[in-house]
């Protein structure tokens, strides 16, 4: 059975920094769940993150610039939190290797999961256009990973490799 790596808080798990439930209501999403398809899994609580934590962005840079060990994930006091960011794309990584995962579909903005666009590193709420850490290293390991705005766009990919 094809099964979708799922970020967590979309489906309504008490796992944002901030320890808010805000789940993606997707009628597409609650099709797959009642399926048995979804794998929900969260990289910062992966990465032994607490819940509530301080809000961290990466600084002056993207996922794919943690990896090159250019740039770091600092939290609003000025923690570096990379190692934690690392280890749970990694974990997110085994999971998908270990299942045969071939889809992602994560938290957009997110600087673990963010597809198109991350927060800009200011702690103010401002975007820029970059991936999160963990989205860096499953598209890296060629694996297809969707933001939730792209959700239609998932289910289609879906489709193929189901029939494929």
């Amino acid at each position: 059975m094809v099964k979708v790596l799922v970020s967590a808080c979309l489906m309504g798990e008490r796992v944002r920094y901030d320890g808010a439930i805000v789940p993606y209501n997707s009628a597409i999403l609650n099709s797959w769940r009642d399926d048995g398809l979804i794998v929900s899994f969260c990289p910062e609580v992966a990465g032994n993150l607490p819940v509530p934590r301080s809000p961290a962005e990466i600084i002056n840079g993207t996922g794919t610039d943690v990896f090159k060990k250019n740039i770091g994930v600092y939290t609003i006091n000025g923690q570096d939190v990379t190692e934690s960011f690392i280890k749970g794309a990694g974990e997110a990584l085994r999971i998908v290797k270990e299942m045969q995962i071939k889809l992602a579909v994560l938290k957009e903005g997110s600087p673990s999961c963010g597809k198109t666009s991350i927060n800009n590193g200011s702690f103010s709420g401002s975007k820029r256009r970059g991936k999160g850490v963990t989205t860096a290293l499953l598209e890296k390991n060629d694996i297809a990973v969707f933001s939730e705005n792209e959700i239609k766009k998932a289910a289609t990919y879906l489709d193929e490799l189901k029939t494929s």
